[in-house]
């Protein structure tokens, strides 16, 4: 997310597949961290904050790509799954139309995890 002086956030920085509807929450998030980090070092003119940049927005970015990815899987047939992969799929459905705690986690993983 950084090379030299040269910091990256959202698309310029990262993918993410577009089932889960991330793209723009995480550049938004980014955007904060990078504003956050720009103002530490202008105010102190100490660059602890502007190093800690990348692992941070990662930190959050490997989430929503995980999400993703799950998303894509729930909601997409894959020839190479086969029916194994079909039958996982329709338990994977029934159980987040059964499970209050399935339907939370999927909430808030679809709205957003936390700055």
């Amino acid at each position: 997310m950084r090379f030299g002086r040269l910091f990256l956030a959202g698309d310029a920085g990262h993918i993410v597949p577009p089932t889960g509807a991330k793209g723009l929450n995480l550049a938004a998030s980014e955007v904060h961290y990078l504003a956050e980090c720009l103002v530490s070092f202008y105010q102190s003119g100490n660059s602890s904050e502007l190093e800690k940049y990348s692992s941070r927005a990662l930190g959050r970015i490997w989430k929503a790509e995980r999400f993703s990815w799950w998303m894509t899987k729930l909601l997409h047939r894959f020839a190479e799954e086969g029916d194994f992969g079909r039958r996982v799929q329709l338990a994977e459905l029934a159980y987040i139309a059964g499970s209050p705690a399935a339907q939370t986690a999927l909430a808030e993983n679809y709205v957003g995890l936390p700055y």
